[in-house]
């Protein structure tokens, strides 16, 4: 990749980001994030330039931009920050780290990020700005929407379908054909044996509403 790139947050998510961006060369030229305690840092070698605002300095021609801030309950940051640069004409760049597996076929919309140890299968799609997180397997033919999070572990078989802004939380396993609603969220651990409804909590084995 020639493309340069900036990263939208300087904590936990965006470190993890900047490792795999590193490991693949590409040319990152800095971080950015809302706390000033950390303008001026570096992380991985690479610096902490100021706070979003400092990226309308840029042309749009001349960088793409990824985020960094993790996806936590409904993610509501992380999306707003995607949003609202997507709508002031940046492109988003996708993160795949080197040792993931994607198959060919694989679609990614544009933001979306595959970490470390992830298995995708054939015939998925992973949706604009979601993340496939450390160690995850999708298997072949799954849907996953916009602005999600499969957290580290999760294991989904196959045809699962992951709606827009749901939660798959650290070591969940959802069985074959299941559907999970719009921001729907499967707490860590759960065996999900059935569809979800939107905007369910569910967890347990087999998972059950809380």
């Amino acid at each position: 990749m020639s493309e340069n790139i900036l990263i939208i947050g300087a904590g936990g998510h965006a470190k993890v980001l900047l490792n795999a961006l590193q490991l693949s060369s590409v040319n990152v030229l800095g971080l950015t994030d809302s706390d000033p305690t950390k303008h001026g840092s570096s992380i991985l070698g690479c610096p902490v330039l100021g706070d979003d605002t400092m990226i309308d300095a840029y042309d749009l021609t001349d960088v793409r931009l990824i985020i960094g801030i993790g996806s936590i309950e409904t993610g509501s940051a992380r999306q707003d920050a995607f949003e609202r640069f997507q709508a002031n004409g940046f492109t988003f760049s996708n993160c795949v780290h080197p040792s993931a597996s994607v198959a060919p076929d694989v679609k990614l919309a544009p933001g979306s990020q595959v970490m470390a140890g992830v298995i995708i299968q054939p015939g998925c799609v992973i949706g604009m700005n979601s993340i496939i997180n450390t160690r995850t397997s999708v298997d072949h033919d799954c849907q996953i929407g916009d602005h999600a999070h499969i957290a580290p572990g999760a294991v989904l078989a196959g045809t699962v379908t992951v709606a827009d802004h749901a939660q798959i939380g650290i070591g969940a396993s959802i069985i074959q054909g299941v559907h999970i609603g719009e921001a729907a969220m499967i707490a860590a651990g759960a065996t999900v044996i059935r569809d979800v409804p939107a905007r369910t909590r569910v967890g347990g084995t087999p998972a059950q509403a809380f």
